[in-house]
């Protein structure tokens, strides 16, 4: 086992690059967090547990809840509760039809509060029934000290994240492909008479390289709220700030401190050789375990080497084995401190010897 054990180290050193290491940036927001969007290590942080108003990047579950329970091409009627809400607007009219995909648009690129009533509306059948199913959604996805009041983000009392669960429901609507296009879409036209134009308001996607956008926020009792989100190469991270005079130029600050300082490495490959296992009263003696999944982890060139990986395995097994059944766990640690945990599986099939085989393979071994 130690044999392969340094093999897999090895493998790791020798995708080592060169990396710049830089001081954690000086920022100026209320709380902050850096995390890579894949493995969701936090690879910087800031009072990043304190409940804070977040203004529009709740839009973020707003959208993320439409997308699991709705149908793009749906036909939205908008009714009156939805027309004529505070602050941004897409300006929806009562009784105008828009498709969903539409309407998320103008959530998104142009926050519109309004869209997010009519959205809200449409999907949870009421207003409070899809409030409810959006804090439904944060628990799920380990966003505990979050609570949702409305699905636009005007200030309410009861209305909070951190900007730790920001970041796990913001890595959560970035696995949807389709949320992925929304958020990276400069200009979106419409399909309807009147202000079918919206144009994005983050200047993510046009400032910063690799950017994919997310989300903006503002209210006076929120300050200026930011979700950002860019890409290079393998890596893709999540900049947040909450109540953050200089929002954008502080999410850039963390997003450089990001891809200067960490590299994304193949801890192991899905399929990846662990151990050969014997195999009692089986057609074969032996049997391949491999990684069920792959394991990349974003490091620091000097973590390299506090990397280590636990293999678990029986000594042997008994046949019958079917192709993929689970055979043990890998477990990978950075510091002592348990990073993943993965499956180990069969890479073929194992029939059970019958008994006359069983017999000729019993008297060959004697």
């Amino acid at each position: 086992m130690w044999r392969k054990l340094r093999f897999l180290t090895i493998l790791i050193l020798l995708l080592v690059g060169t990396s710049v290491c830089a001081e954690k940036p000086n920022i100026n927001a209320q709380s902050a967090i850096l995390i890579d969007k894949h493995s969701q290590r936090v690879l910087f942080s800031y009072n990043p547990h304190i409940k804070l108003p977040m203004a529009s990047t709740t839009k973020i579950m707003t959208a993320l809840v439409a997308l699991e329970k709705g149908d793009l091409s749906s036909l939205v009627t908008v009714d009156q509760e939805a027309v004529g809400i505070e602050g941004s607007s897409i300006y929806l009219r009562d009784g105008e039809v828009l498709s969903l995909e539409d309407l998320l648009y103008g959530l998104m690129l142009r926050s519109g509060n309004d869209s997010a009533v009519a959205i809200a509306n449409h999907i949870g059948g009421d207003s409070q029934t899809f409030i409810k199913i959006m804090n439904e959604k944060a628990k799920d996805i380990g966003a505990m000290n979050t609570n949702f009041v409305n699905p636009h983000g005007l200030h309410a009392d009861n209305h909070f994240t951190t900007a730790y669960d920001l970041a796990l429901i913001t890595a959560e609507a970035l696995k949807i492909d389709k949320f992925q296009d929304i958020v990276s879409t400069k200009v979106w036209y419409a399909n309807r008479d009147k202000n079918n134009i919206f144009y994005n308001k983050n200047k993510t996607l046009w400032e910063y390289e690799g950017g994919d956008g997310v989300k903006t926020g503002y209210t006076m009792r929120a300050g200026r709220c930011l979700v950002t989100s860019a890409t290079r190469a393998d890596t893709q991270l999540i900049a947040i700030v909450l109540n953050d005079r200089d929002w954008f130029k502080d999410c850039y600050k963390l997003m450089d401190y990001g891809f200067e300082n960490f590299k994304n490495y193949v801890i192991y490959e899905e399929g990846q050789f662990i151990k050969n296992i014997a195999i009692q009263n089986g057609e074969k003696e032996l049997l391949h375990a491999v990684a069920k999944e792959s394991f990349y982890y974003p490091l620091k060139e000097d973590e390299l080497d506090r990397v280590k990986i636990n293999i678990n395995l029986p000594e042997y097994l008994e046949a019958p084995i079917n192709k993929g059944e689970k055979l043990g766990d890998i477990t990978v640690y950075l510091d002592g401190q348990i990073i993943h945990k993965g499956s180990i599986i069969a890479k073929e099939e194992v029939d059970q010897l019958s008994v006359i085989k069983r017999l000729i393979r019993r008297i060959r071994n004697n």
